[in-house]
């Protein structure tokens, strides 16, 4: 499971990266399933996600978001492969999504986990953006609207995380 990739992104000409650490309430055993094989209970749209939890394995899957509320959704399909797995520790992928996000290119989020009291330190660095206007918006995001949605969803009494 965790065997070396086959090729890792050149990131050289894209030097733009963020790098967010959250103290997390769920377990990193919750965590890494979360990043691993459970998009659709945090992230994705229900019903999109294909994703086997090996390196080299491509998966795909959509997140929806309306603007406002009352407005219809969009669409937009999230592409990447792993790169590396430890479990309970350490999930590596790359990030691929159009305008408003990567803009097309393969990032590489890296995701790492270490226990904190009864929780999890969290790690997320992405990198590999075309700009620092695309790296700003896509770390307010992953810091005010992703991260804290996923403790919510992880934490809250009704998650099964084991």
């Amino acid at each position: 499971m965790n065997s070396a990739p086959s090729r890792v992104p050149d990131l050289s000409d894209r030097p733009h990266r963020l790098v967010i650490e959250r103290e997390m309430r769920a377990d990193p055993h919750a965590l890494y399933r979360a990043w691993t094989d459970r998009f659709d209970l945090w992230f994705a749209a229900p019903g999109s996600v294909t994703m086997t939890p090996r390196v080299n394995m491509p998966f795909f899957f959509e997140t929806e978001y309306a603007p406002e509320p009352g407005t219809p959704p969009t669409r937009h399909p999230h592409y990447g492969r792993f790169l590396r797995l430890e479990t309970d520790r350490l999930v590596e992928l790359t990030w691929v999504t159009g305008r408003g996000g990567t803009a097309g290119a393969e990032t590489v989020v890296t995701v790492e986990l270490a226990p904190h009291g009864s929780g999890t330190r969290l790690r997320l660095t992405h990198a590999g953006f075309y700009d620092d206007m695309a790296r700003a918006a896509t770390e307010a995001a992953w810091r005010d609207l992703v991260l804290p949605h996923q403790d919510q969803i992880l934490a809250g009494p009704a998650a099964d995380t084991h």
